[in-house]
């Protein structure tokens, strides 16, 4: 979590400023309000964001798109500048960048609002636009959203020199279903942006703000007591639910106050799917009708341009007023086809068939959404399972339609007497009455009964609009929305921690939760768990798995409940080691669990020593939510094998005996150090399980100066250590053991050995599924220029390892992949390394893999990059006479890289086209390759076992898969 986030408190807030100001950081637009405070008779104003809409055209509107553009040489020379810029820009958001952007696709970052909530990729690392061009600059999600408030705020004091926006009260909107990742991470882009001090308020929340401003003193006679509202917020990336109650305010009853009692799920599922499903129908026309030739699907920057087009027609063809067909002209890739350009005609009840059957069909109130993968995946965003939003609706509702219901309440509605819809999608007439239609059919029974939609001019400001007004709400002016926190937070506990426990039983005890915030939490509280102190080891990693519930609301601070996955969701873990003075290692310390929630809408934990009140605070473990451990709350690598504890001590006593310090007479030699360890664990070292390597690893880093007392002892420190860590992720907390490992060696070898050298690279090999780009970068640069020196000769075997640990760095930029794949062509044609071969089509093969074993899909290398490759690979295994790359010797590894580089993934931005792919199979079949082989190239699947272990180079500790 981030340190800057403190809990605020009124005596610390600095002066009132002049203006209070209200920003929508959407995923399609920005939009800022505002309250100028001087005015006695104030009231929200739209602030005119001034951008360029066009090349040499500028102007001033009510939003500005959510899109980011980087400019290409030509359209940069051109110095658009904005009045607040003094120097040349390289990009541009806001209209300029979403227009240019769709005849540019890959030179565009769009939807970064989802990419802040994505918990499957790490969220601060550079991965905008996701299949950019070669020659863009890659943003974070985080950077992305950093810009746009960037530009809000740099507008805002061109117009406002006396008060910038950075002494204003900022308010910022996020979904209400955003994790607690995501909105540390607003937090942080709006302080890159120069906004140090921003509050954040929920967007289905700041909606209904805006409605109560805009109906002025005659809200109350709009709303009465025990009525139910819901808030159906609907933009572009997301989907938020909100149960809003009105009940009796004072003992008359002649006023009402506004509760919020619930909130949905974390859906990401909006305008976005609908620009993709209108797309998917048109290319299947396209393909049924010939227009696209001979492929079976569109190539990829057409694929882009016609998702871009599909906006337009979704807008147009859902409007009140819509024609009823829309003619989508697409260019072409050749010029076969007239006029250089394809089309495609849809019609209206395609459109409805399509977007309203598809997106808001008619379910049942008792309906659940199902469960699985998405059917989308172009953009990389884990998109909702289960498309139909009225059936999320549906499951909402049934759950929720009663919370909040006191004791004296029971007569209250229990259905949405009120609707207030939000969000662009929402815009569309036929939308907003298919739902309240089925509102109707639910909950109406025999009658007429309809709920009452709740008008709002404009969709596109309400959000910043109510922001605007809750910030006047937070000065005691206006009328407040009682909102408690909604959703309820847990750390998951051993069972053993449980009162009265003897002890865990792992077949029969589930996993239990200790609450740590309850749902009815308010701004400004903390919560301490004094009933359940833990014991933790000084300087030892630990874990906190988190939990969080929108349904589980009447838990109690301190209170242990059974977790279920049905009612709760997991959060990412937070991993610390507790350091205190100069405590051994070997010492506890009894700590609570202290949590707070501040005034801007954050969460904070901290553990505190229960006798000297020493605290500190933990931290998220952003990191943690990656691709490679998803499974942190299941602890599938620490359950795969349970070695008892003496065990794993007698191998520390061993590990031990090698590396400390001793007497010569007593210490053991390292070269016996592995028969030893698996003399007394009785297994092979490939059998040893996590939990036995993790401990091992441990052991070797408290003996770690052992390893000075000779190369050998180096050397033998080094393999083992990589070995135990390996692949450097999949138990809890091995960030922090990558992390502390990285700090004891990286440029700290205590030996110029050769030895020393190899088996540092292999070390890196092993576990850089653990390091982050930076590391790799620090890593490969140096490497990369040795092997680029044509002056410079080195050891065959060293070569070996260099080569082995560069194709094992998946988060390098995709340039310097591009780099050295050529690099290895080059050498794999040279005579003279003919015993380099192996190593470099291993390494060739991870570099150009289209499905890496644990790397970011959007370091992917180019495709026609992959291609060449594949293609030189396959012209020298074909061309017998000549053996160039050593086919007779390397038959499976060089057939395992090619696939590798062509195997079909169902991305169109990754894969080969079908053609290529069907040519290739038969070369391969004629070279020899298995069915599966061919199978992946032609159809796609998983790699069987032994060809992950070739993959990544060594046996994978059991229970620890690679990326598939």
């Amino acid at each position: 979590m981030s340190n800057n986030s403190p809990n605020i408190t009124d005596d610390l807030l600095p002066a009132a400023s002049r203006y209070v100001v209200g920003i929508d950081l959407g995923t399609t637009n920005c939009a800022v309000c505002f309250v100028d405070t001087a005015d006695e008779s104030w009231g929200v104003e739209t602030f005119k964001i001034p951008q360029w809409v066009d090349f040499g055209q500028r102007e001033q509107r009510d939003t500005l798109p959510s899109f980011h553009y980087e400019l290409t040489a030509e359209e940069a020379a051109s110095d658009h500048r904005l009045p607040w810029q003094t120097s040349p820009s390289n990009h541009c958001v806001g209209v300029l960048a979403r227009d240019a952007g769709g005849r540019h696709p890959g030179r565009r970052a769009a939807s970064a609002k989802s990419w802040l909530c994505h918990e499957g990729v790490d969220r601060t690392s550079d991965l905008l636009p996701w299949h950019g061009d070669a020659d863009v600059t890659r943003l974070s999600p985080v950077e992305a959203s950093s810009r746009y408030l960037n530009h809000l705020r740099s507008a805002w004091d061109q117009a406002n020199p006396d008060n910038p926006l950075c002494d204003q009260d900022v308010v910022i909107t996020l979904p209400a279903s955003f994790d607690e990742v995501a909105r540390e991470l607003t937090v942080k882009a709006a302080k890159q942006a120069g906004l140090p001090r921003v509050y954040l308020i929920e967007e289905p929340q700041a909606a209904f703000y805006s409605w109560i401003d805009r109906q002025g003193d005659d809200w109350q006679t709009r709303v009465s007591p025990g009525q139910l509202i819901l808030v159906c917020d609907i933009g572009g990336g997301t989907t938020d639910l909100t149960l809003i109650r009105v009940r009796k305010a004072g003992e008359m009853g002649d006023q009402v106050q506004f509760h919020r009692v619930a909130v949905g799920r974390h859906l990401i599922l909006g305008g976005d799917n609908l620009d993709l499903a209108v797309a998917r129908m048109a290319e299947a026309k396209l393909i049924a009708s010939g227009g696209a030739g001979t492929d079976s699907q569109l190539a990829a920057d057409q694929w882009d341009r016609l998702v871009q087009v599909s906006r337009s027609v979704k807008e147009v063809m859902l409007s009140s007023n819509r024609p009823d067909t829309y003619t989508i002209h697409l260019p072409s890739q050749g010029s076969k086809l007239v006029g250089g350009s394809m089309q495609v005609q849809v019609t209206a009840p395609e459109i409805d068939q399509t977007l309203l059957d598809g997106f808001f069909p008619d379910v049942l109130l008792g309906e659940k959404p199902t469960s699985g993968e998405s059917g989308f995946q172009e953009f990389g965003l884990p998109y909702a399972s289960d498309p139909a939003v009225t059936r999320h609706l549906a499951a909402f509702l049934s759950e929720h339609r009663r919370s909040g219901l006191d004791a004296d309440e029971m007569d209250a509605a229990d259905r949405p007497d009120l609707v207030l819809f939000n969000g662009g999608v929402m815009t569309a007439p036929a939308i907003r009455s298919r739902i309240v239609n089925l509102l109707s059919k639910w909950f109406g029974e025999s009658s007429d009964w309809k709920p009452e939609v709740l008008s709002s001019p404009r969709l596109d400001l309400a959000v910043a609009h109510g922001a605007a007004y809750y910030g006047m709400v937070r000065r005691g002016e206006g009328v407040r929305i009682a909102a408690n926190l909604g959703r309820s937070y847990y750390m998951q506990v051993a069972a053993s921690n449980a009162p009265n426990s003897e002890g865990p039983d792992p077949d029969t005890q589930p996993c239990q939760a200790l609450c740590l915030i309850p749902g009815k939490a308010e701004p400004g509280q903390r919560f301490r768990a004094d009933g359940n102190p833990l014991r933790l080891k000084i300087g030892t990693p630990v874990q906190f798995p988190l939990w969080v519930s929108s349904t589980r609301l009447a838990d109690s601070v301190g209170e242990l409940v059974q977790i279920d996955r049905t009612e709760m969701s997991p959060l990412p873990p937070i991993c610390t080691a507790l350091v205190q003075g100069k405590k051994r290692l070997d010492e506890e310390v009894k700590v609570v669990i202290e949590a707070e929630l501040s005034e801007i809408g954050t969460i904070g934990l901290f553990c505190v020593d229960a006798e000297s009140n020493k605290r500190w605070r933990l931290e998220f473990d952003i990191r943690s939510t990656l691709e490679t451990d998803r499974e942190a709350h299941t602890g599938s690598g620490e359950a795969s094998g349970i070695i008892d504890a003496e065990t794993m001590e007698q191998c520390g006593h061993a590990i031990a005996s090698v590396f400390l310090n001793a007497d010569s007479t007593t210490r053991q030699p390292p070269n016996k150090l592995v028969k030893t360890l698996q003399s007394i664990s009785e297994l092979s070292r490939n059998r040893w399980p996590p939990s036995l390597l993790r401990d091992m690893w441990q052991s070797l880093i408290e003996n770690e100066q052992g390893r000075r007392q000779s190369a050998q002892h180096e050397a033998r420190w080094l393999n083992l250590v990589g070995f135990c860590l390996r692949p450097g992720y999949g138990v809890a907390v091995d960030d922090w053991r990558v992390a502390q490992t990285w700090r004891v060696i990286h440029g700290k070898l205590a030996f110029p050995a050769l030895s020393s050298r190899t088996e540092s690279m292999i070390l890196w090999r092993r576990i850089a599924g653990g390091l982050t780009s930076g590391q790799q970068e620090q890593l490969a640069a140096p490497l990369i220029s040795l092997l680029k020196n044509k002056t410079r000769r080195i050891e065959a075997h060293e070569a070996s390892e260099m080569w082995r640990m560069l194709g094992a760095m998946e988060r390098l930029h995709v340039k310097a992949k591009v780099e050295l794949g050529l690099l290895a062509l080059a050498a794999m044609k040279q005579k003279k390394n003919e015993n380099l071969r192996p190593a470099l089509l291993w390494a060739l093969g991870r570099l150009g893999s289209r499905q890496g074993a644990y790397g970011p899909l959007n370091a992917t290398v180019p495709v026609e990059e992959a291609s060449r490759w594949a293609g030189e690979l396959l012209d020298g295994a074909s061309s017998r006479g000549e053996d160039l790359f050593g086919f007779a010797e390397n038959q499976n590894l060089l057939l395992l890289s090619i696939v590798q580089m062509a195997r079909k993934t169902g991305d169109r931005h990754r894969d080969f086209s079908n053609q290529r792919r069907e040519a290739m199979a038969v070369q391969l079949e004629l070279l020899g390759a298995n069915e599966h082989l061919v199978k992946l190239l032609t159809v796609g699947g998983t790699l069987q076992s032994d060809e992950e272990a070739v993959i990544f180079g060594d046996s994978l500790p059991l229970g620890i898969r690679l990326m598939r």
